[in-house]
């Protein structure tokens, strides 16, 4: 059947492993248990804290916003990428393809806000502890949740509807097993400068403008740190930023690999973009929910009085 519906509407192809077609069926099973992990890990956070009345703290909020948001990013993808993985099914229409690219590009951009929020959330706890609770109260972290989301939606909506109107005249065949923008973009036969330099923008003014003030931030807390007299009380304040390092580094380093991949990387083997690509859609949600439950005592508390609870109804 041919994918050339026509010039406005057209069909995709997803790419599950270039050159290892033959062996989907094993590649996902890994695949499979990632997503498994990371649903499972991402609501176990949020019903833990939303459960626990300890953990009704502002740290503790902005973790639930992490986790939210690595959930959405795994739900976004999951259904193309284990379709074609299980099922071969790699044809994804333009309006279904658009869908799923807003999507995931507005999960990106809110976790990256969420780590600046973070970020922030560790600043105050440093160097104000006595006013932490009073600056960062309920009412606050609620607007703080709403503007994250207006503006990720504000941002991407314009990115993605931009792509609408292009006409797509070359190969159909994408080099990811979900929507990607840079990724469909390149397949149009029209003029992109318009959306290339949209797109550039709206990297920069989100996860380059998050980063910036990220680093700020911990320059800012180094300094409060160094000012704290107490040797122990020192490593006690550096251990409580380690999570949100992990955190950082494992989103932002595969999210700017693929930018830089897909802008300059036309030269390298076609398997290089598809696997930093699944590293940036999973290892985030993957990984989060563990270091979290591994370095956070009151987290591991809270899941150990959750098992035991449970086990005594038994």
């Amino acid at each position: 059947m041919s994918i050339f519906h026509n010039s406005t509407s057209p069909i995709f192809l997803l790419m599950g492993v270039p050159g290892l077609e033959w062996a989907h069926a094993w590649v996902s099973i890994p695949i499979c248990c990632l997503y498994l992990t990371a649903v499972s890990g991402n609501t176990l956070i949020l019903f833990v804290v939303l459960s626990e009345p300890s953990l009704h703290e502002p740290m503790y909020y902005f973790l639930c916003m992490l986790s939210t948001s690595d959930l959405g990013l795994c739900i976004s993808t999951l259904v193309t990428v284990l379709g074609i993985f299980w099922l071969n099914a790699r044809e994804i229409s333009l309006d279904a393809c658009l869908s799923q690219m807003f999507f995931n590009h507005l999960f990106t951009v809110i976790e990256s806000s969420v780590l600046l929020a973070m970020a922030f959330d560790r600043f105050v706890a440093i160097s104000n502890p006595l006013r932490y609770v009073s600056i960062l109260t309920d009412l606050k972290i609620a607007q703080i949740g709403a503007a994250i989301i207006t503006r990720g939606t504000l941002i991407i909506i314009p990115m993605v509807l931009l792509l609408k109107p292009l006409s797509f005249c070359h190969s159909h065949v994408l080099h990811h097993s979900y929507c990607f923008h840079p990724d469909v973009m390149k397949l149009s036969c029209t003029d992109t400068r318009v959306n290339s330099a949209f797109g550039l923008t709206v990297v920069i003014s989100t996860v380059g403008i998050d980063s910036i003030f990220i680093l700020l931030s911990y320059i800012l807390i180094i300094h409060s740190v160094l000012n704290i007299a107490s040797p122990e009380e020192r490593k006690k304040a550096f251990n409580t930023c380690i999570s949100h390092l992990c955190a950082v580094a494992i989103f932002y380093i595969p999210l700017i690999s693929l930018s830089f991949v897909h802008r300059f990387g036309k030269h390298a083997p076609p398997y290089v973009p598809t696997l930093i690509a699944n590293i940036y859609l999973l290892l985030p949600p993957v990984l989060n929910p563990i270091i979290y439950s591994v370095k956070t005592k009151q987290i591991q508390k809270a899941m150990l009085k959750l098992v035991f609870s449970k086990g005594i109804q038994i």
